[in-house]
């Protein structure tokens, strides 16, 4: 057992070393020609791939040669355009339009439903509200107020309003949405309302400023031109009015479904500019899509609730309105790019280091899968000692990797 020990002591001794004296070992590269078609093809194929990769997608598409900016200061003003008539009731901006001043959320009310002439007091709650059916007033807990109720329960239970089933009593605005609701028709007419966009941008680190409305020396013309234009891409690129129709064409939606339920879609505003031209050319991008997650359908659409308080009779009376509409979030993205000597150096030198590995895939190949492989190794590694066996003069033509003289491999066979 000891010498088993010793032995394997002494081999580990050993290795260790065998390897630190490897360690400083040089190993420099090695010229051999191989005339091999199979291999040379591969060795092509590999490099013109490399190649191309480099000069059309690093170079030409992601503009590798640039410094680029992708954090610009952007503002936004939206503004909401458009009558429609319901019932005989004229709706302007400010019943429709929310919020009312712009930014980059703006929202339009394309369906209500309407509570009227609610006040303070006691009624029965809704029959939806989880607990709410109860048969004694034992089953409601007077001060109780529930997650998804409307109120404060009184501990009595009531009969629902004229039906025979009956509730816990509630104090709150009564009486409740769940029963006294009015729904309107839809606002239909609303797909012909604009929406005025109005958006700057600017790249602080190239000092460049751009905005989404083509300037003009005449400022009656423009504001001419802004009362009556509706963009699209190919005829009005620079107009920012958008049509409420447009918009949800281009999100892939269909108006009438969005004025059941709501929804939000995103403005995607994209400026991509490329300031080796002129900033003239520097010229947005607008693209439209559905945010809200239409799967879950607790969750989707969008709605919200608002109320106007008036007195009548003395008492403080409201009318809730539940609102459902498209709500527009404007998204800006912005990138910028101009030539400059540091990053360009730096992806040349990544190009032509990146050559290199056709070299290591090829030896690969010619070492593992290629006939005759071993006679391929043993002209590939020599090792050199400082008092070498063979004459120098030999082993030197075999390491030379800039002379004239070099091993020749024609098919595995020595020339």
């Amino acid at each position: 057992m000891s010498a088993t020990f010793n032995k394997f002591i002494m081999g580990l001794q050993d290795l260790i070393k065998e390897y630190f004296i490897g360690f400083w070992d040089y190993e420099t590269p090695k010229v051999m020609v191989v005339k091999n078609r199979t291999l040379g093809v591969i060795y092509r194929s590999v490099q013109f791939l490399v190649i191309t990769y480099f000069i059309w997608y690093v170079f030409i598409s992601q503009k590798a040669y640039q410094e680029s900016e992708t954090r610009p200061e952007s503002s936004v003003y939206t503004r909401m355009k458009g009558t429609a008539v319901q019932d005989n009731h004229v709706l302007d901006t400010v019943e429709y339009a929310r919020p009312p001043e712009g930014g980059d959320v703006i929202s339009a009310i394309l369906r209500r439903e309407v509570t009227y002439d609610q006040k303070q007091g006691i009624c029965p709650e809704s029959f939806s509200v989880t607990t709410a059916n109860c048969t004694k007033d034992a089953d409601c807990v007077s001060g109780d107020v529930t997650f998804d109720g409307h109120g404060k329960r009184t501990g009595r239970c009531v009969p629902y309003y004229n039906n025979t089933f009956k509730t816990c009593e509630i104090q709150t605005w009564c009486p409740t949405e769940a029963y006294a609701a009015v729904q309107e028709p839809a606002l239909m007419e609303a797909i012909n309302f604009t929406v005025f966009i109005r958006n700057s941008i600017h790249f602080p680190k190239f000092k460049v400023l751009r905005g989404n409305i083509k300037d003009t020396p005449n400022k009656r013309d423009t504001q001419r031109y802004l009362n009556k234009c509706h963009y699209d891409e190919e005829t009005q690129p620079y107009c920012p009015n958008f049509r409420l129709g447009y918009i949800a064409h281009k999100a892939r939606e269909n108006f009438s479904e969005l004025c059941k339920t709501g929804g939000v879609i995103g403005v995607f505003i994209n400026w991509k500019c490329d300031l080796d031209l002129d900033a003239s050319h520097c010229k947005p991008t607008y693209s439209f899509r559905r945010l809200d997650v239409r799967k879950d359908q607790a969750s989707s659409g969008y709605y919200y609730r608002f109320a106007r308080y008036y007195s009548k009779d003395g008492v403080e009376s409201r009318t809730l309105i539940k609102a459902i509409g498209i709500r527009l979030d404007v998204i800006v993205h912005g990138h910028a790019g101009k030539f400059s000597p540091i990053p360009t150096v730096i992806s040349t030198v990544t190009a032509l280091t990146s050559v290199g590995i056709c070299t290591i895939i090829c030896d690969w190949i010619m070492l593992t899968f290629i006939d005759k492989n071993e006679v391929y190794s043993e002209r590939k590694f020599d090792a050199i000692s400082k008092e070498p066996k063979v004459p120098v003069t030999t082993e030197f033509t075999v390491i030379s990797s800039f002379g004239s003289n070099h091993s020749d491999l024609s098919d595995g066979v020595p020339l």
